[in-house]
């Protein structure tokens, strides 16, 4: 599922091909994933209309319109996008598809229907009525410990609480207890300041990392961050732990133990 960094990229590709492009209809194949109206409706709404910028929210890319409304892309599990002009370029998939003025479209493809699509007349409402917290990106040290605070809650169930810290989701947050040494089961309430200070800071650096590298979440290199080491029974740098798989907080989780301390 693409998270922060998938997300970044797509919020690049999407800047390249359709800001500044007049959108002269949407044609609409499965209205399905458009969550707030039907297709004709959405269709509609967008004729004629300019995307002028936008703004990436954790896992939630606003494309902003020239009249103050804007389309929200939540591109669930596969979610993706291609811009093309010829017909049998078309995504297999597409669900719809922005047609421009320059004849290119820009055609949204999702396999399994996952994905979210609003036509929102208030931005920030709508991020106020979801809870999104601060962008992971941007939030601030004192405000990612305060946020922390005495919860009893898992170290991984804090990074994928979206309403706390958005954009990390289940594989990022393998990542960064693994680079912190911290069990992902790990109470907050228990986490010495200076882990939880360290799992900022990874965080960070991670997330760093990965968007300057322009992820694409279905092709990923095979020395991708998780790709070295998250696999049963993998030996951690201790060169003894091996890594193990279980659930945490409702996901699929590795990691290494007795490597990863558990809190």
């Amino acid at each position: 599922m693409p998270e922060l960094p998938e997300v970044h990229t797509f919020q690049q590709y999407f800047n390249a091909a359709a800001l500044q492009q007049q959108i002269m209809k949407v044609v609409v194949h499965d209205d399905k994933i458009i969550r707030n109206m039907d297709g004709n409706s959405f269709a509609d709404k967008l004729a004629g209309r300019t995307f002028v910028s936008s703004l990436r929210r954790g896992k939630y890319l606003f494309a902003d319109l020239d009249n103050g409304d804007c389309v929200l892309l939540h591109f669930g599990m596969t979610g993706d996008l291609k811009l093309y002009q010829e017909e049998e370029d078309r995504p297999r998939f597409e669900r719809f598809a922005f047609v421009f003025a320059d004849d290119n479209r820009l055609g949204f493809d999702d396999a399994r229907k996952f994905a979210h699509v609003h036509y929102l007349e208030d931005r920030d409402g709508y991020i106020a009525e979801k809870g999104l917290g601060t962008d992971a990106l941007v939030i601030s040290e004192e405000e990612f410990l305060a946020a922390m605070g005495k919860r009893k809650t898992s170290i991984k169930g804090f990074l994928l609480n979206q309403s706390l810290v958005a954009g990390v989701g289940n594989l990022y947050a393998d990542e960064i207890c693994y680079r912190t040494q911290v069990h992902p089961a790990s109470v907050v309430a228990k986490t010495p300041k200076r882990k939880r200070v360290e799992i900022y800071n990874k965080m960070i650096e991670v997330l760093h990392q990965a968007v300057e590298k322009a992820p694409y979440y279905k092709e990923y290199p095979e020395n991708w961050f998780w790709e070295e080491w998250r696999h049963l029974d993998h030996i951690a740098p201790d060169n003894k732990s091996k890594v193990q798989i279980g659930k945490v907080a409702g996901r699929t989780t590795y990691w290494a133990s007795p490597w990863q301390k558990k809190y």
